[in-house]
């Protein structure tokens, strides 16, 4: 197990706990003198949400940040409504996620702005690499004739204050010749003499400050003994006439219009994704401001061939839940002779479309937590979805916990589940599962903790019967 500190602890932008702050400040900000003191008790949030973006990872085209839930010390609260004002306490201006891919982060994200998309809240801001630490520069080694080995005492002059500048000068080194001395320069009045007669002479070397004469659009040369400031009209404004006719000197306060990019266009915000479009990535983002242990998820097999075995025997099951188990060989037909044929090869089982398996371990010392999720070929609406959580049992199979059937006509009756990660949701250094369940025209995100051979939903975004699967 290793420890870091959160970028958030150290990086410029707010956390969630010192938003709150903020929040509740902005609401006695009505009533002069009174200081706002954060109170002990007042828990340390930890807001968990799902990154959505197109394009390279860093570098994406669009980009957007759905809010999953905060957990607030107590109990997981609904990212999407949480102390709202309009916009939830998880999507405030200047707040940063981490950015996790199984359990490791692999960058950051900084909300700028936030606004709704079909009815539910949504963030946009900037991606940003990780910080990486500077390496401390190496002192010079000053060679200053000591060395270490040698037993012989020296005997050094201290320096003392009270000294006099003599015995400093006896003692110390000649005075260099080429060493520039400062000297005081002479004033001179308006009559051009010196009114200083004790100071010496200029150096003729040195080089001197002079007044600049400027020239009028007419070729005249103000006076050098002029000190008011002058007023010259700018190439541009003398070539920036609409109708060949000007009148006054230009307004500098006027607007103008120019070509070209604006120099300031506001915060750097990428441009929004919107829709659900088939090329779209999706990452688990964790803002927190305490300091937590850096926990992978990825299980570890101690022998390579159970990893085999047991994603053979969850794809037998998915299969089955999709009725594509093929149908058994002929068999061979019975003669009088004894036929010296080989018997004919197991047919090749049906392939499964989009098939993805993961193992994790979602606590320290548990074994493994294996997920597979599938569809047939086809049609959208004739395709059919499987998604699976399953252990090893005591006798080396797949137990499955929990079963997830659905096809392209009732998506919004039971959506289909798609893994997206393993999450810290609770700060209690234990994974949950976080799957988006998506419809036809809807979707929702919940977590599934898995404990005890059992797979619970321990929370579902915006509530409802939605996204209850068969047999919860």
């Amino acid at each position: 197990m290793s420890s870091r500190t959160p970028i958030s602890r150290f990086t410029r932008p707010t956390s969630l706990a010192v938003a709150l702050g903020l929040t509740a400040a902005s609401a006695f900000a009505q009533y002069p003198g009174q200081i706002i003191k954060r109170d002990k008790d007042t828990p340390e949030l930890r807001a968990i949400a799902v990154l959505e973006w197109t394009g390279d990872e860093g570098k994406p085209k669009t980009s957007r940040i759905v809010p999953i839930t905060v957990y607030d010390g107590q109990a997981l609260q609904d990212g999407g409504v949480y102390l709202a004002r309009p916009q939830p306490l998880a999507l405030t201006g200047e707040v940063e996620y981490e950015l996790e891919k199984n359990g490791a982060p692999f960058g950051l994200y900084d909300i700028r702005t936030a606004g709704q998309e079909q009815g539910s809240w949504v963030g946009y801001g900037l991606w940003k690499p990780l910080p990486s630490a500077k390496p401390a520069t190496p002192k010079p080694i000053v060679d200053d004739g000591f060395d270490p080995n040698d037993d012989k005492p020296v005997l050094h002059r201290k320096h003392q204050e009270g000294s006099s500048s003599s015995d400093s000068r006896a003692s110390g080194p000649s005075p260099d010749p080429d060493r520039p001395t400062l000297h005081k320069p002479s004033s001179t009045n308006d009559s051009g003499s010196s009114t200083s007669s004790s100071g010496p002479a200029a150096d003729p070397d040195r080089p001197a400050l002079h007044k600049k004469t400027s020239d009028d659009s007419s070729g005249r040369t103000s006076s050098s003994s002029s000190d008011h400031p002058v007023l010259h009209k700018s190439s541009e404004e003398s070539a920036d006439t609409s109708d060949g006719e000007r009148t006054g000197s230009a307004d500098p306060d006027r607007p103008r219009l120019m070509r070209g990019k604006p120099s300031s266009q506001g915060p750097d915000v990428l441009p929004s994704l919107m829709g659900l479009p088939a090329n779209m990535h999706q990452a688990v983002a964790v803002s927190d401001a305490r300091n937590h242990p850096e926990h992978q998820w990825n299980y570890k097999w101690a022998n390579p061939d159970d990893e085999v075995k047991m994603k053979e025997d969850m794809e037998d099951i998915a299969r089955k839940a999709l009725g594509l188990t093929p149908p058994p060989p002929p068999k061979p037909k019975r003669t009088a002779a004894k036929s010296h044929s080989k018997p004919a090869p197991p047919l090749e089982p049906p392939p499964l479309v989009d098939e993805k398996f993961r193992v994790f371990e979602l606590a320290y010392g548990a074994g493994a937590t294996m997920v597979l999720s599938a569809h047939t070929e086809g049609p959208a609406k004739q395709q059919k979805f499987v998604t699976l959580i399953a252990q090893p049992d005591l006798y080396g199979n797949a137990l499955v916990l929990l079963k997830n059937i659905t096809d392209g006509e009732h998506l919004d009756e039971t959506p289909r589940m798609h893994l997206i990660d393993a999450v810290d949701a609770l700060a209690d250094n234990r994974g949950e599962l976080l799957f988006e369940l998506r419809g036809a025209t809807q979707r929702q995100f919940a977590l599934y903790r898995v404990l005890r051979g059992t797979a619970e939903k321990i929370f579902v975004t915006g509530g409802g019967e939605y996204g209850i699967a068969p047999g919860e």
